[in-house]
């Protein structure tokens, strides 16, 4: 039986971001020609690619990548719906896992990194928990990725398995760089350390440069 193990990356496409969107474009070309090229890990996971502003688009469908020609870029667009992103990512998450599903894959659990670079201005709350609701058996584990204007109590909050912040020490063009090299990695690991006994751990670096990771919430 196949196993798949689906990467979701959820991009902030809103105005602010105009200055920063060719380089997170670059670095997403990047991951697609690394992972694209590594047939193991190609075989192994899916790729989606979400972009929300005032609304939510997938930009590219779950796809495993050595099969991606080209993969459409980010465009800078509104304001900044977090709501419309974690609504579009349940409801894609729902669809493509059953149709993994259909096509007789083994699917683990999704893993879905969210990046912003400001406060959100739509309500978000009843999306993000519809979304991380213990009764949804495929609720993905959240890496949450803030820079600029971000609040980082909200990005911590968002973060269900790791969440870090950008901490100035480099230019955003360069932290969002960082941003792709850490979801290349872990993509790259997680798929090279799946087993054939059925089990996956999601790989996600413990530092990333340019990046201060927060601690998580305990109770």
């Amino acid at each position: 039986m196949e196993q798949v193990l689906p990467f979701y990356v959820v991009c902030d496409e809103s105005y602010s971001m105009e200055n920063d969107i060719d380089a997170l474009n670059d670095g997403l070309r990047e991951l697609h020609a690394a992972v694209g090229s590594d047939p193991v890990v190609a075989d192994k996971t899916r790729f989606c690619v979400i972009g929300f502003s005032d609304d939510a688009e997938v930009l590219l469908e779950l796809s495993d990548l050595s099969e991606v020609t080209q993969m459409q870029g980010l465009a800078v667009k509104g304001g900044t719906n977090y709501g419309a992103a974690f609504k579009l990512l349940r409801d894609t998450i729902d669809t493509d896992v059953a149709q993994l599903k259909s096509d007789g894959c083994r699917v683990y659990r999704p893993a879905a990194f969210f990046l912003s670079d400001g406060q959100p201005n739509y309500d978000w709350k009843d999306d993000y928990d519809r979304l991380v609701d213990p009764a949804w058996k495929p609720r993905p584990n959240i890496v949450a990725f803030g820079f600029g204007s971000v609040d980082e109590a909200t990005i911590a909050a968002i973060g269900t398995f790791k969440s870090f912040v950008a901490n100035g020490t480099l230019n955003p063009g360069d932290a969002l760089h960082e941003f792709a090299s850490a979801l290349t990695k872990s993509i790259v690991q997680s798929g090279t350390n799946m087993t054939d006994e059925g089990r996956v751990d999601l790989q996600v670096p413990n530092e990333v440069p340019g990046f201060t990771t927060l601690p998580a919430d305990e109770l």
